[in-house]
């Protein structure tokens, strides 16, 4: 996806610097509650953990914190920067940690280059942490670093630069040498890179089964060879007694190739130059040593992987990082062995032969995934890696005696892992890659304001939508232009421009409208208005969903709808659905948007509309619909009307989980059902909730925004004939890109049905 430097860093500056923040995980708002925070309540695990060390896992975060350190003289491509410049990038690893395995993450920045320095300032910190993973670190001090912290601390020390890329690529060796017909032992690997990298690889590959004499390395000089005198220790491991004079001469007849140099450097004739079914792993960023298709073209039979994501097996070291760390951390391992690292390699090789789910397919735009050629390796975003790796791993920190604490129940702690994120997260990317599947024209009617451009120009380099642009020509081009487009990324659409539509859609809704005060007259001024005109370009399959509401009210957007495109057939209601995404959970909330005091049978037709929507992500819908009663508690018109709309969609959607009417922590809250309730179809397991008005909709899902901190996606209208969301006010370009995809899916959904 092409990224503008403009908004790259305007991601980066805007609202609160950076990209973390902390976040105290018990409430802290009453006097007691800060009395048990800090003092006198603190004091209580003080002294426990004074009685008991191993207990400052029990009473603080240092289980499951781990400290990124670097200082900034190897960062990513960009070199030798410095701490301060390198910071960004260590916040980056902090929001992987978390996003893929739940593990919380202090950047660390040292201002030295002293090797001496740098260890004994990561010494002092064992204390707080409870594992500490070293980041763009330059060769070879990086080696040196990291042999002495293993040896010197009782925490896992882990260079990722190193082991990262070396356990990935080591299982995408394994698959690749089974499909081709090759015996590791029998293999001649060439590596040219002779980094952090390189050498991290080159010794894994070797534990795996590749012979050391059979591994040629090339460096900036040249072949590593027995007669240079030149080479650190590290090197020397790999110096070989014959020398090669050039990277071609070593290619010829080779079976293997490892690259971690920059671009360019393997031409086709050495590629054909290669033994039977040739493996190259070109993995030089952003330009690979030679092209997948030079690569391809050179040799058909070539097995490849990149670093790259536009190209079959990419090698990514989020496959592994973070779940190493989640399977170390929660059998609190001394260290990171070689025994570790090698359960993670079988587990990701053996992952890539399993049959891929539907779901990692959709996340990939709708492509198969099978074990062959183009895929010896998981993808980055196969939710499965986190609980096959971490297990794999804390499995052989128990058996290589390095773990202090036992997992009795595997089975458990799986469940436990996949809890730990869920699905609910990928909620928004899901929606993403199924927008992407089949990109639909989305008009946005507020075309003039600069952030619906900048979301407008996301969806188009996303692949999302095609974006229409309503409002003033001039202004929205040189709005374009302002902000780096291109102005032919848009359509723009001027309603104020002679358009031959306008007579089309004057004549439409003067016929629909004129016997509810509508003059011609006035049917010609309102379509040129662009909430009419875009929900008018919607109805004639000018555009295919409609996106608005960022300046106006939520009537403004949906009365020009209705009276243009009108509900669906077979319904007598529409209305607002909000997501609600809180503490690694999806909750669905209707109607928070559009009918204020609805009827039973009303309230059974929003549940119906509700949980069909929360079908389209995948979820199976658990409905509550609430009240302030529970199961007949308290008896009067209100509580009989949610009483009754429940029994109607019962009645109409059998295979429906639906229950009510309850209070909200009984739709919540398992134990208390399990209690009082047990008869509860819902089970205290609800992730759709109905409310008995607008009122209460509305209040809750904005309360949980301002007070609880939930992300609030939405709200998404539902009941329309035809795709129209309406936009939070003053909504960012991440949550106009989100509605947008939402609308593109639900545009493809109306299509086939």
């Amino acid at each position: 996806m092409s990224i503008t430097k403009e908004e790259a860093l305007k991601y980066h500056s805007e609202g609160r610097p950076g990209k973390i923040e902390v976040i105290p995980s018990k409430p802290c708002f009453t006097s007691r509650e800060l009395s048990m925070a800090y003092t006198p309540g603190v004091a209580e695990p003080c002294l426990e953990i004074e009685k008991d060390d191993s207990k400052v896992y029990e009473y603080t975060t240092k289980g499951n914190l781990v400290a990124v350190i670097s200082n900034g003289t190897a960062v990513l491509g960009l070199g030798n920067i410095g701490p301060h410049a390198g910071k960004p990038v260590m916040e980056g690893k902090g929001v992987l940690f978390k996003r893929f395995a739940d593990i919380d993450v202090f950047d660390i920045e040292v201002k030295t280059t002293d090797v001496d320095e740098f260890v004994n300032t990561v010494k002092q910190l064992e204390p707080t942490f409870g594992g500490i993973n070293l980041e763009d670190i330059k060769a070879p001090q990086c080696f040196e670093i990291e042999e002495r912290l293993k040896k010197e601390m009782n925490i896992p020390v882990f260079h990722d630069d190193q082991h990262g890329t070396a356990i990935i690529s080591c299982a995408a060796l394994i698959n690749a040498a089974e499909i081709a017909g090759k015996k590791l032992e029998d293999m001649r690997l060439v590596v040219v890179g002779a980094g952090a990298a390189g050498i991290a690889c080159s010794n894994l590959y070797v534990a795996a089964g590749v012979k050391r004499e059979n591994i040629s390395m090339f460096d900036s000089k040249g072949h590593i060879h027995k007669g240079r005198t030149d080479l650190n220790k590290y090197k020397a491991q790999f110096a070989q007694d014959h020398a090669y004079e050039s990277l071609e001469e070593a290619m010829k007849g080779a079976d293997a190739f490892l690259g971690l140099s920059k671009a360019n450097l393997v031409s086709k004739e050495m590629v054909k130059g290669m033994a039977d079914s040739p493996i190259i792993f070109a993995m030089a960023n952003p330009d690979p040593e030679i092209t997948y298709e030079d690569a391809v073209d050179a040799r058909p039979d070539v097995i490849m992987a990149t670093g790259r994501s536009d190209y079959p097996n990419q090698v990514n070291n989020v496959l592994g990082f973070p779940f190493i760390f989640r399977g170390a951390l929660d059998v609190r391992a001394t260290t990171i062995n070689e025994e570790m690292k090698m359960a993670a390699v079988r587990a990701l090789a053996d992952l890539a032969k399993e049959k891929v789910p539907e779901v990692v397919s959709r996340a990939y735009g709708g492509k198969h995934f099978e074990f062959g050629r183009e895929y010896i390796i998981p993808k980055p975003f196969d939710p499965r890696v986190l609980w096959k790796v971490a297990p794999a791993v804390a499995k052989a920190a128990i058996g290589s005696g390095v773990a202090q604490k036992r997992i009795d129940d595997w089975d458990e702690y799986i469940e436990q892992l996949k809890e730990r994120l869920g699905y609910s997260k990928e909620i928004v990317r899901l929606m993403i890659h199924k927008a992407q599947m089949s990109p639909k024209r989305v008009v946005y009617p507020e075309g003039e304001h600069e952030t619906i451009i900048r979301a407008a120009h996301g969806v188009y380099v996303g692949k999302i939508a095609r974006p229409i642009l309503l409002g003033n020509r001039e202004k929205i081009v040189e709005k374009i232009k302002k902000l780096g487009y291109v102005v032919g990324e848009f359509e723009i659409c001027d309603p104020s421009e002679k358009d031959e539509r306008i007579e089309e859609f004057a004549q439409y809704y003067y016929k629909n409208r004129q016997r509810k005060g509508v003059t011609l007259k006035k049917a010609y001024q309102r379509v040129k208005e662009p909430n009419y005109f875009g929900s008018l370009l919607v109805e004639f399959g000018y555009a295919d969903a409609l996106v608005g509401g960022f300046t106006s009210d939520y009537v403004s957007t949906i009365r020009p709808a209705l009276e243009s495109i009108g509900m669906e057939k077979s319904q007598d209601v529409v209305a607002g659905m909000t997501i609600v995404v809180m503490q690694r959970k999806v909750y669905f909330f209707a109607d928070t948007t559009v009918n204020i005091n609805p009827t039973a049978e009303e309230l059974a037709q929003i549940t119906k509309l509700t949980a069909d929507m929360v079908k389209r992500f995948d979820i199976e819908p658990r409905v509550a619909l609430l009240s302030y009663s529970n199961f007949g508690s308290v008896r009067n018109e209100e509580t009989e009307k949610i009483k009754r709309a429940v029994k109607i969609a019962k009645e109409e959607n059998p295979g429906l989980i639906v229950d009510g009417e309850m209070q909200a922590d009984v739709a919540l809250n398992p134990d208390l059902v399990k209690e009082l309730f047990d008869f509860s179809a819902v089970k205290g397991n609800a992730n759709v909730l109905i409310f008995p008005n607008l009122s209460a909709g509305n209040v809750a899902y904005k309360l949980m925004e301002r007070l609880g901190g939930a992300t609030i996606i939405g709200p998404i209208l539902m009941g329309m004939k035809k795709p129209i969301h309406v936009l939070q006010r003053a909504s960012s370009v991440d949550d106009i890109i989100n509605v947008t995809a939402i609308a593109v899916v639900d545009a493809e959904y109306k299509n086939k049905n």
